[in-house]
């Protein structure tokens, strides 16, 4: 038992190295900021298992715009969040801090849509974690699972050591833009988004896959050629990159 424990922890820990070099890796000279936040939050589902998770970015002015998530059930909830203009990762971004919650149907006084959005797509707990660095919030990730029940200590901890890997290169680009040019960085990550929504859609149609298939199809093959999402995403969109050249994942 306790080789099988240790076999367990360092199988563990390499994953848990992995996944920092790899959001780490996402920061090189022309990232794009979809691509970083895609990859925090699908890099936190993967090793904190949970089964969903998105991601909001504020602009220079407050605003928040959803940027990333892992499926069309979380961006389904993260939408209503912001159009509720109140939930999880609204909190967890206005107050800097970490917002548990074990049980979302404990939530129908204190967030009445995001409860029942959230239960009809059968999340039953989340988390919140902020996207902060020096007391400075520059949004927040939303992680939800099937089961009640909180994250552990360790989960969590390991949820914000990500997540601040992630800030450290919004955070230090945005140090050297003017505010009109933090802007422009928002709207260059939501036409990126647009850009992959569609091309997702094209993907599921002639692969006859599902959305969340397509974006993985389209993730690795942005991976594989070392492009990023948005190049990618141009390139299925324009034909220059051949849908057959595309393959669904296969698990």
């Amino acid at each position: 038992m306790n080789d099988r424990k240790h076999v367990a922890d360092i199988t563990r820990e390499a994953q848990i190295n992995d996944a920092f070099v790899l959001v780490a890796g996402t920061l090189i000279d022309s990232y794009d900021v979809v691509d970083l936040l895609s990859t925090l939050v699908e890099t936190c589902t993967r090793l904190l298992d949970v089964q969903a998770g998105g991601i909001l970015l504020a602009d220079s002015i407050g605003n928040l715009e959803l940027v990333a998530s892992t499926s069309e059930e979380a961006e389904t909830v993260e939408i209503m969040i912001l159009a509720a203009g109140s939930g999880p990762c609204i909190e967890s971004y206005t107050t800097g801090t970490v917002v548990s919650v074990p049980s979302i149907d404990d939530t129908a006084q204190r967030w009445p849509r995001f409860r029942q959005t959230a239960l009809e797509l059968g999340f039953r707990a989340a988390h919140a974690t902020p996207l902060r660095l020096h007391g400075h919030v520059v949004g927040a990730m939303n992680l939800m699972s099937t089961e009640t029940g909180p994250l552990s200590d360790r989960d969590a901890q390991l949820a914000q050591a990500l997540a601040d890997v992630a800030t450290i290169g919004i955070v230090h680009e945005r140090t050297f833009r003017q505010p009109g040019q933090i802007a422009a960085q928002l709207y260059l990550a939501l036409d990126t988004r647009v850009l992959i929504e569609q091309a997702k859609g094209v993907l599921a149609q002639h692969l006859d896959g599902t959305m969340t298939q397509a974006f993985a199809a389209l993730r690795d093959y942005a991976r594989i050629m070392d492009v990023s999402l948005r190049a990618t995403a141009e390139g299925i969109l324009n034909r220059s990159i051949p849908i057959e050249s595309i393959a669904l994942p296969t698990s």
